[in-house]
């Protein structure tokens, strides 16, 4: 007797085999069989589900996440399992909780905050600390329900502080001991279960207004020494972000760390308008690792890295006008009245506002003023929110038009749907005002899609439905390119992220792999407009995303979704280390 049989449905098992019609039955939270139409029954269940000809496939496997402090507080990782995540990695980008001592857990909430806009209010209201090491912070997880199964990195920036203290802090250069503390400590994690180490050497990341985390400057000595560990234990992938114009300047000792280890080494691989075509050279290096057999990864995003403008927001072009901060401090509905003064909005779209925003730094400039790059997200009442607008929709292409100025066309999109409206700046990957170079990246061996950011940056990016745009984007609703096939879609968020982080037990549908899966309706699903929500610890604000068309979201066997809602179902757990043959 199985525990549950879906029958009559569409498969697509994760291998990138074509899709074809059958069922898939689960015992014991793994999949005891799987069969083709016409193949003999697969016997009585406790459940049966009579898939329609919806789409089954693997859950999804999201690599980059940053739901270190909501892990502790949230089973479900809201939002990422309203679009089928069933695996989420967290630790990314050098930011997390452990190590830390006790003095140092406000300071830790204080980078994460600033690195990540995750509110430093809501952090010290929702995390409980019961750790010091690493291993005491997987002990910690291990003992929290969760619907969806989360592995944890080792962050850079926690671990060169708990070591060297305020010198870690200063960016001092760290002493032979020094860094034969951070390898034992980082050796001790990932012995304990941790997933790998990350670090950030970009300088987009700060905290507490203008400081760098610790590890923005390390030296080779002792990032290589860190990697070192890695190879030694055997296991984790050395994941890192750098400037991404001078991202070929880091090939040399990424490559020579995932050669010594035979790991791999996985970087963030982007788009700049400053460097548009770099990406080209990126993927030819990665042509000639992939040759050698070097386990080399660019991380790529499955769209922009889109920043989302509103008044309830972190950015908007008026954020930086001296009028703003007593706008800010006045409860919603008392905002919006303000808004929608003539004598206030006259005040905002005055000339000097145009210039208020280079007085802080080049990149709020550049968010706040780049016109040719700011979309409404939502273009006619009712539609699905277009990540890929072409450049006549730009507020730019609009005010030439209409022979009126940026702010004010800015102003009037930003009002709309009684002042929730969204202005959509894709910040990274739309250089070409289009998505082509993205194409050609999901086409390469060595690329990882990644950067979907779930619980990070909550006043002005949501991007934790990447998995869910890659099918209603790229498989069924591109109109200004070509399209993916949904096989490869569902492939490249599932086995292959699933197998770079050695996570062999899932993200593909075969016998005796975990039962981790997602029942669709294709042709219904779709992305909602993403909302402020104010449901965080304390009240805090984040920008979440709902989609319709999951039917049914399974962690080992168990809905855990179903029709877009909870169904109170934890079978998640911690991963610690490799899992599967």
């Amino acid at each position: 007797m199985h525990d549950l049989l879906i029958k009559n449905a569409r498969i697509v098992d994760g291998t990138g085999a074509p899709a074809f019609h059958g069922d898939v039955a689960v015992k014991d939270g793994r999949i005891a069989a799987v069969g083709g139409n016409g193949t003999a029954s697969l016997g009585a269940a406790h459940r049966h589900i009579d898939a329609g000809g919806a789409l089954l496939t693997p859950g999804w496997v999201d690599v980059h996440t940053h739901y270190d402090g909501q892990a502790t507080w949230d089973p479900y990782l809201s939002p990422s399992s309203n679009h089928g995540v069933t695996t989420a990695v967290m630790g990314n980008c050098g930011v997390g909780f452990a190590p830390v001592k006790p003095d140092r857990r406000d300071w830790l909430i204080s980078v994460m905050e600033g690195v990540e806009d995750i509110p430093g209010t809501v952090l010290s209201e929702g995390i409980q600390w019961e750790w010091e090491s690493f291993p005491e912070y997987l002990d910690a997880l291990e003992r929290r329900p969760h619907a969806v199964d989360v592995g944890a990195q080792i962050p850079h920036s926690a671990l060169r502080t708990y070591v060297m203290g305020e010198r870690g802090l200063t960016h001092d250069e760290a002493t032979p001991a020094d860094i034969m503390a951070m390898v034992a400590l980082v050796r001790e994690g990932l012995k304990a279960g941790a997933m790998g180490f990350s670090t950030s050497r970009t300088l987009i990341h700060k905290y507490q207004g203008r400081k760098y985390p610790p590890g923005t400057f390390a030296s080779p000595d002792e990032i290589l020494g860190i990697a070192a560990a890695l190879g030694e234990v055997g296991h984790g992938v050395f994941q890192m972000t750098s400037n991404h114009y001078q991202m070929e300047t880091e090939l040399p000792w990424m490559t020579e760390v995932a050669r010594r280890n035979r790991l791999p080494v996985a970087f963030a691989l982007v788009q700049t308008d400053a460097t548009p075509d770099t990406w080209k050279r990126l993927l030819a290096a990665l042509d000639e690792t992939h040759r050698q057999g070097i386990p080399l990864y660019g991380a790529v995003s499955g769209r922009p890295a889109s920043i989302l403008m509103t008044w309830k927001g972190s950015v908007h072009p008026f954020i930086a006008h001296p009028l703003w901060p007593s706008l800010a401090a006045l409860p919603w509905e008392q905002r919006l009245a303000k808004l929608r003064d003539p004598a206030v909005r006259a005040q905002l779209l005055a000339p000097e506002a145009m210039n208020a925003a280079a007085t802080h730094d080049s990149r709020m400039a550049y968010l706040t003023q780049s016109w040719h790059k700011m979309f409404a997200l939502v273009a006619t009442e009712g539609a699905e929110p277009d990540y890929e607008p072409p450049p006549e929709r730009s507020v730019a292409a609009i005010a030439k038009r209409e022979g009126r100025t940026p702010l004010e066309v800015v102003y009037e999109l930003l009002m709309q749907h009684d002042g929730e409206a969204i202005v959509y700046f894709p910040s990274f990957n739309y250089a070409y005002g289009d998505l082509s170079q993205l194409h050609a990246q999901f086409q390469h061996p060595r690329t990882m899609m990644s950067l979907a950011d779930g619980g990070a940056h909550c006043g002005y990016i949501c991007d934790a439905s990447m998995p869910t745009f890659m099918l209603t984007h790229w498989v069924r609703g591109r109109t200004r390119g070509p399209t993916i096939p949904l096989e490869m879609a569902v492939r490249r968020q599932t086995a292959d992220t699933a197998g770079v982080y050695g996570l062999n037990d899932r993200g593909r549908i075969a016998p005796g792999l975990k039962a981790d899966l997602n029942l669709i309706d294709l042709d219904q699903l779709r992305l909602l407009p993403p909302t402020v929500a104010f449901d965080l610890p304390a009240g805090g604000r984040r920008l979440t995303q709902a989609s319709v068309g999951y039917l049914a979201t399974f962690v080992a066997g168990q809905a855990i979704m179903e029709n877009g809602e909870p169904t109170g179902a934890l079978p998640g757990r911690l991963l610690r280390g490799p899992q599967g043959g």
